[in-house]
């Protein structure tokens, strides 16, 4: 399985910080947001490359810190250089798919995130359903929800989902990281066609859905979003890492 870790973004809201830096580069603690990431989901043997898409302006940064790891990293240039021109999540993925040549099953994430539970449960989980697979928590705000990718369940089959819904359907939303399946992968091509949504990577899982089985893992711990500066500076204080 490759894991593609979606970094092509420009953080605007985290500049001057991020203005000539990634964001999946900044340290939390005494590592950066992609070695806890890659790190942990190392552990569960189940990824062989690990494949960094990122805009032209940042993609130098990451080919630096990739050169430094000890699994197999490689890092796409999606050709970007500014925020009004970036592709999009389900673009990228589409871009890194056809650049690689990729034709197996895929763990897609958000590299701007921390965890404090390991991302090998999800992994595990997925291999098991042998199906495409996201990861959902209950979020009790419904400003919050109406900012988020929402699920519609049957049990941990998702029979819907709306991304940043104006009336959120249920309290279970959808973070960043995605599982697909070989064959659901080939589907991006025709989503987009059809019309799915392409800036937000959960656009995908909402097509996806309505086409065949896609299933959810209730999170076993805590989600820390880096989106502006205070949101890094509260991650700074209160992560104490994976347990």
């Amino acid at each position: 399985m490759k894991c593609l870790i979606l970094a092509a973004g420009y953080a605007t809201r985290l500049y001057p910080l991020t203005e000539n830096f990634p964001k999946p580069l900044l340290k939390v603690g005494d590592k950066t947001i992609l070695d806890w990431l890659v790190d942990d989901i190392d552990g569960a043997g189940l990824v062989d490359e690990y494949i960094v898409i990122s805009n032209h302006k940042l993609a130098g940064h990451f080919s630096r810190w990739a050169a430094g790891k000890s699994q197999k990293v490689t890092v796409v240039d999606d050709g970007t250089s500014t925020n009004e021109t970036r592709l999009g999540a389900v673009c990228d993925i589409k871009f890194a798919i056809d650049s690689l040549q990729l034709t197996g099953d895929l763990m897609v994430i958000a590299g701007d995130n921390v965890l404090d539970f390991s991302l090998q449960h999800f992994a595990r989980y997925a291999s098991a359903k042998q199906t495409s697979c996201v990861m959902r928590y209950s979020e009790p705000s419904e400003e919050r929800l109406r900012k988020c990718g929402v699920l519609e369940l049957d049990g941990d089959l998702i029979v819907g989902m709306e991304e940043k819904p104006s009336a959120p359907k249920s309290h279970w939303c959808c973070p960043p990281f995605y599982y697909y399946t070989a064959a659901d992968a080939a589907r991006i091509p025709q989503a987009i066609a059809d019309g799915c949504g392409t800036d937000a990577p959960g656009s995908f899982i909402a097509w996806l859905c309505r086409q065949t089985e896609v299933h959810a893992m209730e999170m076993p711990g805590r989600r820390y979003d880096i989106g502006n500066l205070q949101s890094y500076e509260q991650v700074q204080k209160e992560y104490k890492g994976i347990h």
